[in-house]
């Protein structure tokens, strides 16, 4: 965290900025944390969202962990800041070993994820060199969205789980209920998290069944962690947006708009008014070119606008973005006017993907609810 020298307002900042509600985020942290706590599930929180020690320090459930990375650079910071259980929940390929076994000998309890004899074959043949079993998740494709081993596939379960043993250790199971982000509605959300819990149920008590330890049942994605009525053979719960939300999550009805806590503070910097347009300083360079809310009922373009005190206009919307420029307008096929907005009138712009609009910023400018000064600057970082 960067302490301030002095008070820094909104309205004096250097703009485009990345402001982050401390109150919702907490609120959002504490919403999701009781939830799983009436369910029985641990909250392994995946910091790929944030990508800050500040933030993951108040996401976690302790200091060491447990959490969920997405790239080693990740896995790497954290572990500098003290966190020693983590799962790495990318497909592990065998170029990134001599890194996890790296973090491990500084002591790490570091798990991979793979869905192949593949990478099986590597991890446990790394083990025996180093002499240090690395415990492993096989991957679970609970809706054909993504990767994994489909859910009743014991012979391949079983080679997996076999190969593996041979040098390194199954730790469990894991798997991400990606199309759920494609749900709407609460019926249809609740039928996704009875997928993905069932799936990697099946799974488990396939490798328990032939024989093979599984102590661990990861599933995985904000919008079924908040819609999941049950979690009968789970162990734990890795969810990552929950933390800021946007504007997806808002349009699948995980959220409500004033549940976000991120967003994007830009300075009005021309007018076009016979295109109706106004222009700001934060383009898709400070929002991200995600176009998450395109294909959802209401088309957010760029991201949702409001005014310095994060009130909404309503129907004003980023709807185009250059590099630099961001282009403010009423939503299509409205009859109104455009507000009154000055050159240098600073506006908040709600973000479509929290992940994709904070990869582009450097710090989070800390605010509260209803505040006007920026409490704290909190680093982030990116890169693989």
């Amino acid at each position: 965290m960067r302490n301030l020298s002095h008070s820094l307002g909104l309205k004096e900042v250097s703009t485009p900025c990345l402001l982050l509600d401390l109150d919702r985020m907490d609120r959002n942290v504490r919403r999701l944390r009781e939830r799983l706590d009436s369910l029985g599930v641990t909250l392994r929180p995946h910091l790929k969202t944030a990508k800050s020690v500040d933030a993951a320090q108040r996401v976690m459930t302790s200091p060491s962990g447990p959490a969920t990375v997405s790239t080693l650079k990740e896995a790497e910071q954290f572990a500098r800041a003290g966190v020693r259980d983590l799962i790495y929940a990318v497909g592990v390929s065998p170029d990134k070993i001599d890194r996890i076994l790296a973090l491990r000998a500084d002591g790490v309890d570091l798990a991979v994820t793979l869905d192949t004899v593949e990478q099986a074959r590597a991890v446990a043949e790394a083990s025996r060199r180093a002499g240090d079993p690395i415990p492993a998740l096989i991957e679970i494709d609970c809706d054909g969205h993504r990767s994994g081993v489909l859910p009743g596939d014991r012979a391949t379960l079983v080679r997996i789980a076999r190969t593996l043993e041979d040098g390194g250790r199954l730790r469990g199971v894991l798997t991400h209920a990606g199309a759920s982000y494609g749900a709407v509605g609460d019926d249809a959300l609740r039928r996704c998290a009875e997928v993905e819990r069932a799936s990697v149920v099946q799974a488990a008590t396939l490798l328990r069944d032939a024989g093979f330890a599984c102590p661990v049942v990861s599933v995985g994605s904000t919008p079924t962690a908040h819609f999941a009525e049950a979690l009968d053979g789970v162990t734990e719960v890795r969810a990552g947006v929950f933390v800021f939300f946007d504007l997806v999550m808002a349009g699948i009805g995980v959220c409500g708009i004033d549940d976000i806590a991120l967003s994007v503070l830009a300075t009005v910097i021309g007018h076009q008014p016979e295109k109706g347009w106004i222009l700001v300083d934060a383009g898709w360079m400070a929002m991200s070119r995600d176009r998450g809310t395109a294909k959802q009922k209401i088309d957010q373009g760029y991201g949702l606008v409001c005014d310095i005190d994060g009130k909404l206009f309503g129907d004003l919307i980023l709807s185009d973005a250059n590099q630099e420029h961001g282009i403010i307008a009423l939503r299509p096929g409205l009859d109104a006017r455009l507000p009154d907005l000055p050159i240098g009138t600073r506006v908040r712009i709600l973000p479509n993907h929290a992940c994709a609009t904070g990869a582009q910023h450097e710090a989070y400018h800390v605010v509260r609810s209803g505040g006007d000064q920026i409490e704290a600057v909190w680093p982030r970082f990116g890169g693989w």
